[in-house]
């Protein structure tokens, strides 16, 4: 089958970066669906993977953590889907990726795809929701329905998670939501995706707040640069108040959220998968709960820029305007 791959970590811009192979088609396992990918996005963890992990001596390493397709044949274990059913899912950080023309996933973290949606469009969305998901009602904790009276700052509220984060927020809760942005097209996404108000990320954000009369937030989703904007963020926060983060970040000192009791939450969206939790299905049943808020004109799609044909090429394109820290949304391609 086709795939794209690469055999060392190298930099974008080496012609080996990433590179168009054929493999052997999977085989799927008691659990799994063997789909046949239709459509892909990219993210900044297959950026960071292929920056700095090396595959085994001569094996090569498929990213690819979000996909949409048809599913071909499923595992003798499989009780939720058949073959012909149309999935999305963003798979697990320790098995092969989806920018394969066939592709094994665990059922327990796939959904049917929102029907409203063509394939790259779906293929936007699976990685980013869990993500923001978890983050917002697993990680804070915020009851569906509730947060009224509250603050969210969701720091940079463009990029893929951030523009998904913005609506659930708008759709489940009463939370009030401001984004950060910089750029005036980046600040009018995050207005139309619903945020209440937008501040500019490259001033100092507790002074940004004050100007735009909102004060101190009850709960900042860290979603970029954390270390650079740390000591703005826990000025920002109310005391009591609540940090959810995802990016990595060379060190993070607990200490200064002692004197206003600010509790730190990490957010990684492959913990369920790959320690295969108890509660590894809670995102199949995510998924399916968010495709049919999409089905039913609540959520939108955040797919902003398609790059054609899944290839090596394009694919490098992709995560050429990720790493430039510029990208909006996501960045979907679709087909072989």
């Amino acid at each position: 089958m086709k795939a794209i791959g690469y055999y060392q970590p190298l930099p974008i811009d080496n012609a080996e970066s990433l590179q168009d192979i054929e493999l052997p088609a999977p085989v799927a396992g008691p659990r799994d669906l063997l789909v046949r990918v239709k459509a892909v996005s990219v993210n900044p963890v297959d950026t960071k993977v292929r920056k700095n992990a090396a595959p085994e001596a001569g094996q090569a390493k498929v990213l690819g953590w979000d996909a949409v397709g048809t599913v071909e044949a499923i595992g003798g274990a499989v009780k939720n889907f058949k073959v012909g059913d149309r999935v999305y899912y963003a798979g697990s950080i320790i098995r092969p990726g989806a920018n394969s023309e066939l592709h094994a996933v665990d059922e327990r973290i796939a959904a049917l795809a929102p029907k409203s949606l063509d394939d790259a469009q779906a293929a936007a969305l699976p990685l980013t929701t869990i993500t923001a998901y978890e983050l917002l009602f697993d990680r804070l904790q915020v009851p569906k329905g509730g947060g009224e009276g509250q603050t969210l700052l969701v720091t940079g509220g463009a990029g893929g998670v951030g523009s998904i984060l913005i609506q659930l927020a708008r759709q489940l809760t009463q939370l009030r939501v401001i984004a950060t942005a910089s750029r005036a097209e980046t600040r009018e996404w995050c207005l139309a995706l619903g945020a209440h108000a937008v501040i500019d990320h490259s001033k100092p954000l507790a002074a940004e707040l004050k100007a735009a009369g909102i004060g101190e937030v009850d709960m900042v989703a860290s979603l970029t640069q954390t270390e650079q904007h740390y000591a703005q963020i826990i000025e920002s926060l109310k005391p009591q108040g609540q940090l959810a983060v995802i990016d990595d970040m060379k060190v993070l000192d607990a200490m200064p959220l002692k004197t206003k009791c600010i509790s730190l939450h990490w957010e990684m969206m492959f913990t369920r998968s790959r320690f295969e939790t108890p509660d590894m299905a809670q995102q199949g049943a995510l998924l399916a709960e968010v495709a049919a808020l999409v089905d039913a004109g609540r959520i939108r799609t955040t797919a902003n820029a398609s790059f054609g044909t899944i290839n090596a090429a394009n694919l490098k394109r992709a995560h050429a305007l990720i790493e430039s820290g510029k990208a909006q949304g996501k960045v979907v391609l679709a087909g072989f």
